[in-house]
């Protein structure tokens, strides 16, 4: 019902910055809130960064200062500028949506994800 696409990502050196895009698209529906997750091979999937529609963000400490979420509710599209890249941000970063859809159902989607790579 909510398909998601994930773009922005690539190569930075360290210390660059770079802008994540998530863009919603779907028959029906609402979004309530979307945020941005990274995995590293290995590792649990971690939160990054989340927006309600209403505009309240949240981000997690490793992040707090450089990285900002941000929202185009007309576009349905979440963005995730991040600047004063470490390697330790390299990773996959995926958006979620938690959306209303017209069959009156609250679903969770997710994109598939976009490399970020920081390194020299």
């Amino acid at each position: 019902q909510v398909q998601l696409v994930e773009s922005g990502g690539g190569l930075m050196q360290p210390g660059g910055s770079m802008r994540l895009s998530c863009a919603a698209s779907g028959s029906s529906f609402s979004i309530i809130a979307m945020t941005w997750y990274r995995q590293v091979p290995g590792k649990q999937r971690e939160l990054v960064a989340g927006i309600t529609s209403g505009g309240s963000t949240s981000y997690a400490d490793a992040v707090k200062g450089r990285f900002t979420i941000s929202r185009d509710n007309a576009k349905n599209t979440a963005y995730l500028q991040m600047n004063s890249l470490k390697p330790e941000d390299t990773a996959v970063y995926y958006c979620n949506a938690d959306a209303w859809v017209a069959t009156m159902r609250r679903v969770s989607s997710w994109g598939q994800g976009t490399q970020v790579t920081v390194s020299s």
